[in-house]
């Protein structure tokens, strides 16, 4: 069924609405995705607080031209989706773990990540940043790794000064 020019025009405020509060968006295409495995999808990306609307590309083209990115858009090709959501990280590293799951059914095209175009070997990198609670069990790590050997150390020069 066609759109009418007021239905489009919707569209392209809730596109423009969505980008506006989002912090990144992950354009997705989702060829050959069964509907259930749609609905999977989706329901995993609300728990994680990031969105996935499907819109046609012409209409979404008008609607990132509207938001001035810096950079060069990728293609939108194929069954299109838009991911977004307010943590940065959230949307590329959820589109991507489907991506592994439903291969060559879900495809990272691209992205916009801080105000700029992303190309799909960017976004990809953006995807498998860890966690936050991840780096930051990372970093306590690099920090304790000196003084735990510091500590041996002197566990070690305790034992000999004993014997």
């Amino acid at each position: 069924m066609a759109r009418t020019k007021t239905q489009k025009k919707e569209i392209i405020e809730k596109l423009s609405t969505l980008m506006d509060g989002a912090k990144s968006l992950v354009f997705v295409n989702f060829h050959g995705l069964k509907v259930k495995d749609a609905t999977v999808m989706r329901k995993a990306l609300k728990s994680d607080s990031v969105g996935l609307f499907v819109a046609k590309k012409s209409l979404t083209t008008i609607a990132l031209d509207s938001k001035k990115y810096t950079g060069t858009a990728p293609a939108l090709v194929g069954e299109f989706a838009l991911a977004y959501g307010v943590d940065l990280v959230a949307p590329a590293r959820n589109v991507f773990e489907f991506q592994k799951k439903y291969k060559d059914q879900v495809t990272i095209v691209g992205g916009v990540f801080e105000g700029k175009y992303m190309t799909k070997e960017e976004m990809l990198s953006i995807a498998t940043i860890p966690p936050i609670k991840t780096l930051q069990s990372m970093f306590v790590n690099v920090i304790n790794s000196p003084i735990q050997g510091f500590v041996m150390v002197l566990d070690g020069i305790a034992k000999t000064k004993t014997a």
